[in-house]
């Protein structure tokens, strides 16, 4: 399988007057981690969001390679999974509905019994045919870990991973990040100390 790499260049991001972060740069490799960790307002979701490629950058460049070769943006995507507070759920469907209509989105041939046994993972086995829209704040942050994983990314990112998890959440995300760092590229984004040390390199944003 070919090898992945994340690299970024001279990154900056500005919202009118204010500059968010500047002059950010380096890379990450298949097999490795980054933690990006600072105070609140420093602009942590908002380089994951630049470097996953839902926002751009004001200056600098992201780059996604593949043996060394440079993809495209429109094929970043299928690489690519994302957990972050502001991603959107339909709380007028089921969790399997969810999940079966971003498998749609995304163009995979997923079954139901697959889709079930991808929310046995994240704890939601036997809750798969309850609306979301009647979930708690901790069941819906696992079901978006189901939503990321659905095409398996070799690219997974995390803004505040655990954010409303109890005990055993947060241990079903400690296994997704251990499984993420041994087959892909894990960017994290967090203020939690013990989530901290999940990064291999550390991006210290605001110091």
């Amino acid at each position: 399988m070919p090898m992945i790499a994340l690299e970024f260049h001279d990154l900056a991001k500005r919202y009118s007057r204010r500059q968010v972060f500047s002059a950010l740069s380096g890379s990450v490799a298949e097999g490795r981690s980054l933690a990006i960790t600072g105070p609140n307002g420093s602009g942590k979701s908002t380089l994951v969001r630049v470097l996953c490629g839902l926002a751009r950058p004001t200056s600098g460049t992201v780059t996604v390679r593949l043996d060394g070769m440079e993809l495209l943006p429109a094929d970043c995507r299928a690489e690519i999974g994302l957990v972050a507070p502001d991603m959107a759920l339909y709380h007028e469907l089921t969790a399997l509905e969810n999940l079966s209509f971003f498998a749609k989105v995304r163009g995979l041939a997923i079954g139901t019994a697959e889709l079930r046994a991808l929310l046995g993972r994240v704890g939601l086995g036997d809750r798969g045919d309850d609306l979301v829209g009647l979930y708690s704040s901790g069941m819906r942050q696992r079901l978006k870990y189901a939503q990321a994983l659905l095409h398996r990314p070799r690219l997974l990112f995390l803004d505040e991973p655990t954010a409303y998890l109890d005990e055993a959440g947060s241990a079903m995300v400690s296994e997704v990040i251990a499984e993420q760092r041994r087959h892909g590229i894990l960017v994290l984004a967090t203020n939690e100390p013990g989530e901290v040390v999940f990064g291999d390199e550390v991006l210290r944003l605001g110091a």
